[in-house]
């Protein structure tokens, strides 16, 4: 049958099920995880969907186990992932750093919860944004990608591996509780039609392989274990064939490396989204669940004559600087509204330069920031600066 006859399939699903069916559409083959509200149904739906297509699911007796048994099903060349909360993801955030320094690719999805610890397991918040980036300790490169909707979280899904696998970085995928148990209605592609990348594999004898050689683009194929390349894997800083090294220059060669290869795929690496923008003299800037409310409050806002729009953040780390102050050059006053006290908006004053007025509009208390919180805060900006 050709493509263009394939039907494409329709379904009502939630977002964490759009998370596993962007898994599986990615190759991702392996999934080992712990339940935890509200990322649960992530796990419960690879239980019944690994098996079908030849992958493995595992429940693992906590979190810190979990993101271990996906670190090393990696190292043995399966795509895996896994899935959690706030309380689970700070478990993850030692082997997170293990997985930073050894360069292993994996996705971690965290569906987001009002915290801190147990906090409101069922309420929905935006407070491990910073946690995201800083969590683990050290100087890292990691790519951190936020959904606002199930489309996204399908779409986004595919995009973590795809990212994961070309730069050899763990890829975090937020989203939050309310963005998890949203229900639309999505058109799943034909799996045939979707950009997936994997890892570079070395096409050198084993005996010539040096696992950590730098090359042009930062980013040294990567060996499976059990495919007859023997190598060193290690939490140290180590040199180019994977053993701990004290040698300055072999320190500053790698670390610099390691950050190079994510600069140098900026451009890949930064999504952005733009709505009304093109004549917006006031902007939002929002991501997750909270843009989609922002975009409601952009169209009301309009209706009542005041030129907004709206730059949703897709990736949120390496922070997309330079979108985000092409907004601000051009805004008379931008508005941050986030579930938590201002982590993004931190980042947004600090690329600001003094170029126009940063407003926030913050919400602590396990409830989402609805359309009519948002238009009453740009109405607010709009008066003050008009």
């Amino acid at each position: 049958m050709s493509r263009t006859n394939v039907r494409k399939v329709r379904r009502l699903i939630q977002g964490n099920e759009a998370v596993v069916e962007g898994a599986l559409a990615a190759g991702c083959r392996f999934f080992a995880g712990y339940p935890i509200t509200p990322a649960s149904e992530i796990a419960e739906l690879f239980a019944e969907r690994m098996p079908q297509v030849g992958g493995v699911f595992i429940q693992m007796e906590d979190e810190i186990a979990s993101l271990g048994a996906v670190l090393g099903a990696s190292l043995a060349g399966a795509k895996a992932m896994t899935a959690t909360s706030g309380p689970g993801f700070s478990l993850m955030q030692e082997n997170l750093g293990f997985g930073c320094i050894a360069e292993i690719p994996c996705v971690i999805v965290n569906v987001m919860r009002a915290g801190p610890s147990t906090g409101l397991p069922t309420s929905p918040a935006q407070g491990d944004v910073l946690q995201a980036r800083w969590g683990t300790h050290g100087d890292h490169p990691i790519i951190v990608l936020a959904a606002s909707s199930v489309w996204d979280c399908f779409t986004l899904t595919v995009e973590a591996f795809n990212l994961s696998e070309k730069y050899r970085v763990p890829v975090i995928l937020l989203s939050d509780a309310i963005v998890a148990h949203t229900r639309e209605t999505i058109e799943l592609p034909d799996p045939g039609t979707l950009k997936i990348v994997d890892r570079v594999k070395p096409t050198m004898p084993p005996e010539w392989y040096i696992p950590y050689q730098d090359n042009p683009t930062g980013v040294p194929p990567m060996a499976a274990f059990g495919d007859g390349y023997r190598y060193h894997v290690t939490g140290l800083i180590h040199d180019v064939r994977g053993f701990p090294t004290q040698r300055v220059d072999e320190i500053t060669s790698f670390m610099s490396r390691l950050f190079r290869k994510i600069t140098q795929g900026f451009q890949e690496i930064f999504i952005t989204s733009g709505f009304m923008l093109e004549d917006a003299e006031y902007a939002v800037i929002a991501y997750g669940s909270v843009a989609r409310a922002a975009k409601r409050a952009i169209r009301e806002a309009r209706d009542r004559g005041i030129k907004a729009g709206l730059l949703q953040l897709i990736t949120l780390f390496p922070f997309p600087k330079r979108t985000v102050q092409g907004v601000l050059s051009k805004s008379k006053g931008v508005l941050v509204p986030e579930m938590n006290l201002g982590q993004i908006s931190r980042e947004v004053k600090r690329v600001n330069e003094c170029m126009t007025k940063v407003y926030k509009l913050n919400r602590i208390d396990g409830q989402g920031i609805k359309p009519q919180e948002i238009l009453a805060a740009i109405l607010q900006m709009w008066e003050e600066l008009k």
